[in-house]
C-alpha cells in the first residue's frame, strides 16, 4: 500500500506541476465521467485543506472527478467531525494516501497570531485548533518568531513569511493531532496501510511542496 501511495503523490505532484507549467491534462470532467461514478466512488487520495476559495485540489493537482476525496474547513483546523471524514475515506475507502494541505496567506492564521492568547467569541472553535501550536511555541520559546527569526508582530513581506512558517508549523500539528485521536488512522500508518503526505501550497508560484 505505501508502494502505491508514493506512486500516486508522485502522480498528484506531476499533477501540480502540469498546472504551474499551464498544461493540465485532465479529460474526466464531464458528465459521463460523474455517471460513471454515480454510485460508487473509488478516490485514490484524501485531501484535508482549507477552504480558502484560491485552495481548489482538483485544480492545483489536475485532477477530476472521483480522484480525490477532499475536506476542506478554514483554516484546515481539525476536530471530531474533520477526523471522521478522514476515517470514513481511510477506512471505508480504503485510500492509500493523506495529503494536508496547507497553504499561503491563511487568513486562519493571520487571525490566530493576531488575537493569541485571548478567547474569541467569534471563531472559537477554529482559534481553539489554532492555538495549541503557538502555545507549543511559546513553551520553546519562540510564538513571535519564524525558523529565520522574524517577528510576527512585523507587517508586510516579513510577516507573511511569518505567518505561512505558522501555517506550516500548524500542518505538522494537525498530523500528530490525527495520529493522537484516531485508532483508524493511527493503525492504518503503523500497518502500512496509509502514508501521510504533509504539503504545502504556495500561492506566487502555484507549487505544492512536501514540508
Amino acid at each position: 500500500m505505501i508502494k502505491q501511495a508514493e506512486k500516486e503523490l508522485e502522480k498528484l505532484l506531476k499533477g501540480n506541476r502540469n498546472f504551474v507549467n499551464g498544461t493540465p491534462t485532465t479529460k474526466n470532467m464531464t458528465l459521463e465521467t460523474l455517471q460513471k461514478y454515480a454510485f460508487h466512488q473509488e478516490p485514490y487520495a484524501c485531501v484535508l485543506t482549507c477552504s480558502d476559495s484560491r485552495v481548489v485540489p482538483e485544480i492545483i493537482f489536475d485532477c477530476g472527478i472521483g480522484e480525490l476525496f477532499v475536506a476542506r474547513v478554514a483554516g484546515m483546523t481539525t476536530g471530531p467531525n474533520v477526523v471522521e471524514s478522514v476515517e470514513y475515506a481511510v477506512k471505508k475507502l480504503g485510500v492509500p494516501l493523506l495529503i494536508l494541505l496547507g497553504h499561503d496567506d491563511c487568513g486562519v492564521m493571520k487571525y490566530a497570531k493576531e488575537h493569541y492568547p485571548e478567547p474569541m467569541s467569534n471563531f472559537s472553535s477554529i482559534l481553539k485548533c489554532v492555538y495549541p501550536v503557538l502555545d507549543r511555541e511559546e513553551d520553546n520559546g519562540s510564538v513571535a518568531t519564524d525558523q529565520d527569526g522574524i517577528s510576527s508582530t512585523k507587517v508586510g513581506a516579513e510577516g507573511k513569511k511569518c505567518h505561512n512558517f505558522f501555517a506550516q508549523e500548524h500542518t505538522r500539528w494537525v498530523e500528530d493531532y490525527l495520529m493522537k485521536h484516531s485508532v483508524i488512522i493511527n493503525e492504518a500508518v503503523k500497518n502500512k496501510k496509509l502514508l501521510i503526505a504533509k504539503c504545502h501550497f504556495d500561492h506566487s508560484t502555484g507549487l505544492v511542496e512536501l514540508i
